[in-house]
């Protein structure tokens, strides 16, 4: 073992490889601070180019682009409070607050210090788990991997915003949106309404960007802001080394939570799903003050950043010793393998078990240098929470829309990223928390499938207490549900700081009411299926759904009855409606759909530049010179990165095709 780590270490710093492996890295912080594109885009992008190339450089080349992503993608969590890919979900919670506070380089400090630490000590740690870990992971079957999709969700839902039944319930809408399209055990279309862009399902990035990205623009260009609302406090040099030393401070958290990432990492589908958000329920239960989470908590960034860096390691031993892919970045990273004429198994931990430790070294390698480069970095990037927001929501909404253009290149992305911007914006502002929703949606497919194999293979019931796995699955299930209601925030506490904090029930009780009636529908729709795998999974969901939804609409009515109160219903709305802000969101709403109507006319590449400029001068109250300075940079990168670099088919519009 020490000579087969040994040798890999050598194979991954003889040149070429380890030149491969810079390029990969510097490859990989761009396309991980590009929301929309992630390591599974990049991966597809550079899987072409190591054709040629011997194993050891084009795995170098590879594998430096893909584990430095889960590092770069805190760039745009932290600053503009949306994924830059789904593991860095959890890293929003805190992040972003920490950003609008005035400290984005202490989140970035704290960030980069433990993502090197969690890189490097997971890829320790796998390679001293190889011999061992085997037996564990054949351990778990499909009801375990089950009960621990339900363990994240409930961990994401307890943990977000002040009402358990609203964090639920927003889960168990995510999980219903996922039964859209094909059922795979059947192959019938469910709740697809004759759209066929819904047969296969709603693609998950125009969701994740409309509902976190949206609504942080929208706030941006309606309260005319820059993004920190707060004074810089400290240098960036000092924000930095703030955040290094809150690393150390913690540094038994990271090590907590950089062994959950690699461990939970090594489960095939489940690891990059719900590391961040395990890792993050973790620091929250086991914090002693839990009153800052949610409103810029340095741990709430620590947890989940060192847990997402080490699950890149974990998520190779699946891969590696079994050929079996966690994710569509590690299923890329199988197909490499096959086509060097490797064949993933036994062979690669014994024969070729140099070429696997080169793999781990060069995750080590890449997590360092990458940490160092954006500790550099961000020193500058920073400073862009102090840019007025004006400067910023046009071109962060073009970044916006091409990524979620990625998805499928069909205008319905656009459609449902701006429908889930709207009801981002709108749960927001009702206190209704996203992140259930987002995490139900990655898993919803892989609990489906995990539900009915479980149900035809190990009956209704038995599995859930003549499984070992499964019954401590259960036991940290309650136990997490007990923590998260003995630590709620006391109910006279007046902040609103937060996901899922805000306190304005005329808003809240509309989109209640309107879930109702979409479980509702949904029910009925269901009872005309006419097999029952086909309605197995929407009737459980629904079931549960539906008198949750009710109980948070009774005490949302209650809640605006005692804020009605004596002013009346007019007097009241106006208030809860000016507080939400949504007279001027629904005219940036307008300007987004205008945005869709030039789109069809004349295509992106004249829709989105016009719309910046447009923008800048209408709204910002920008002159001409920087407006059209500004559009022709937008025009020449998406014609230079996404059209000719990415190649992405732009929309064949009525004018210019």
């Amino acid at each position: 073992m020490i000579e087969g780590m040994l040798s890999g270490l050598v194979l991954a710093l003889t040149w070429p490889a380890i030149g491969y492996l810079l390029l990969g890295v510097f490859l990989g912080l761009w396309v991980g601070a590009v929301p929309g594109l992630g390591g599974a885009v990049g991966l597809a992008l550079m899987l072409p180019f190591t054709f040629g190339m011997d194993p050891v450089p084009a795995f170098a080349l590879l594998l430096g682009m893909y584990a430095v992503t889960s590092t770069s993608d805190s760039v745009a969590s932290i600053m503009l409070g949306i994924p830059g890919t789904v593991a860095s979900q959890a890293t929003i919670l805190d992040g972003y607050p920490l950003a609008k506070q005035g400290q984005a380089a202490r989140a970035f400090g704290a960030t980069y210090a433990v993502s090197a630490f969690g890189g490097v000590l997971g890829a320790l740690l796998l390679a001293v788990s190889l011999p061992i870990i085997m037996p564990v992971i054949f351990a778990f079957g499909v009801p375990e991997f089950f009960m621990l999709a339900v363990l994240g969700l409930t961990m994401v839902g307890v943990l977000s915003g002040r009402s358990l039944a609203k964090g639920l319930v927003a889960a168990l809408l995510g999980l219903l949106i996922t039964t859209v399209g094909y059922a795979e055990a059947t192959g019938i279309p469910r709740f697809y309404f004759g759209i066929n862009y819904l047969l296969d399902g709603i693609p998950l990035i125009p969701i994740v960007l409309g509902l976190f990205g949206l609504p942080e623009l929208m706030e941006l260009a309606v309260r005319n802001t820059s993004i920190a609302r707060m004074p810089d406090g400290e240098g960036p040099g000092r924000g930095l080394m703030r955040g290094i030393r809150d690393a150390i401070r913690y540094r038994w958290l990271t090590l907590r939570c950089t062994l959950l990432g690699t461990y939970i990492g090594m489960l095939p589908g489940l690891g990059a799903a719900i590391v961040d958000w395990i890792a993050y329920g973790h620091a929250v239960q086991s914090a002693g003050d839990k009153s800052r989470f949610g409103r810029g908590d340095i741990r709430g960034v620590i947890a989940p950043e060192s847990a997402n860096n080490a699950h890149k390691a974990g998520a190779l031993i699946p891969t590696v010793a079994f050929g079996i892919p966690g994710s569509i970045g590690t299923a890329i990273l199988l197909g490499a393998l096959v086509i060097k004429g490797l064949r993933p198994g036994p062979d690669m931990l014994t024969v070729n078990l140099p070429l696997t430790f080169s793999m781990v070294w060069a995750i080590v390698v890449a997590n360092v240098v990458a940490a160092a480069l954006l500790m550099f970095l961000a020193r500058h990037v920073h400073k862009i929470a102090f840019v007025p927001g004006h400067l910023i929501v046009p071109g962060v909404i073009t970044v916006l829309l091409m990524g979620t253009w990625v998805a499928t290149n069909s205008m319905g992305d656009w459609w449902v990223c701006l429908g889930f911007g709207v009801l981002g914006y709108w749960m927001k502002q009702g206190g209704w928390p996203r992140p259930p929703l987002i995490l139900a949606l990655v898993l919803g497919g892989l609990m489906e499938n995990n539900f009915q194999l479980t149900t035809q293979i190990y009956g209704d019931y038995e599995w859930l207490y003549n499984r070992p796995i499964v019954v401590v699955i259960e036991l940290l299930i309650i136990a997490t549900v007990v923590f998260a209601i003995r630590g709620r925030r006391p109910a006279g506490e007046v902040s609103e700081a937060g996901e899922g904090a805000k306190r304005n029930p005329l808003v809240s009780v509309p989109l209640a009411g309107g879930l109702l009636v979409a479980f509702s529908v949904a029910y009925g729709i269901t009872r005309g299926f006419e097999q029952a795998a086909t309605a197995q999974f929407p009737n459980a969901i629904l079931l549960v759904a539906l008198p949750l939804a009710a109980w948070v609409l009774v005490g949302d009515v209650l809640a605006a009855r005692g804020a009605i109160g004596a002013d009346g219903f007019g007097n009241a709305w106006r208030a809860a409606t000016d507080k939400a802000e949504l007279g001027p969101s629904a005219r940036f709403i307008a300007l987004m759909l205008a945005i869709v109507g030039i789109t069809w006319l004349a295509g992106q590449l004249v829709a989105l530049p016009l719309f910046v400029a447009g923008y800048l001068v209408a709204w910002g109250g920008y002159g001409w010179r920087v407006a059209c300075l500004y559009g022709a940079v937008v025009l020449a990168v998406l014609w230079a990165f996404y059209g000719q670099l990415m190649g992405l088919l732009f929309y064949p519009s009525v004018l210019f095709g």
